[in-house]
């Protein structure tokens, strides 16, 4: 494999929301349930989001566990035009957690990046092989074996929909946000049931009032 494992993370609420219509998502699951994620972030080489979620939440990625763990994962954001605010958390901490962020062409705003710290890295097609390359790019040239992926929806369906995606962490919390709600996963076009990704749950788990469910690709 000439690309890291992908671990989809996704914490939702029962119909597969991650906001409300608002953008409002602090915190949909319980504490149980983000101190695992944190868990995983410790256990993997890196933690991977899109641009939009950089910019709507702000996240730092690190993790944060009890005791502190040995390493901390390195932080990739994917980015089309580089379009990642530079007074973001994702900036603190580089010393502990380098920041790898992956676009297009080079531009005014990858090269604030790289003034402000963090790594660039560039690929040919964001749009059609984005995640493939990306993934590529971070087993080749910075030894990742193992990535975390926390979303969000557009960065979610597109690891899917190429296939990238080896096993599903699913944190599933009791309530209902609706249609106009943010989905976890954005459009994978599928005309037919026969064309949708098969997964097999291989394990289900109870914490506090949240639901924690594990796939495997079929």
């Amino acid at each position: 494999m000439n690309r890291p494992h992908v671990t989809l993370k996704l914490a939702t609420s029962l119909d597969g929301r991650i906001a409300t219509v608002a953008g409002e998502s602090r915190w949909i699951t319980g504490e149980a349930a983000r101190a695992e994620v944190h868990k995983m972030r410790a256990g993997v080489d890196a933690v991977m989001i899109g641009a939009g979620t950089a910019r709507v939440d702000n996240p730092s990625l690190l993790a944060r566990t009890d005791p502190q763990p040995a390493r901390q994962p390195k932080r990739v954001v994917l980015s089309r035009s580089f379009d990642v605010p530079v007074s973001g958390r994702l900036f603190e901490h580089l010393e502990e957690s380098p920041l790898i962020v992956i676009g297009e062409d080079p531009n005014a705003r990858s090269s604030a990046l790289e003034l402000a710290g963090a790594r660039v890295g560039y690929v040919i097609d964001m749009a059609s092989e984005g995640p493939e390359l990306a993934l590529a790019f971070l087993h080749s040239n910075l030894d990742i074996c193992s990535v975390l992926a926390e979303g969000g929806g557009v960065l979610s369906a597109a690891l899917i929909k190429a296939g990238l995606v080896d096993r599903i962490e699913w944190f599933r919390a009791p309530m209902l946000l609706g249609a106009e709600g943010r989905p976890a996963i954005g459009g994978l076009a599928l005309a037919a049931l026969a064309e949708a990704p098969k997964w097999r749950r291989v394990a289900v788990r109870e914490l506090g009032p949240d639901l924690w469910e594990s796939y495997e690709r079929a």
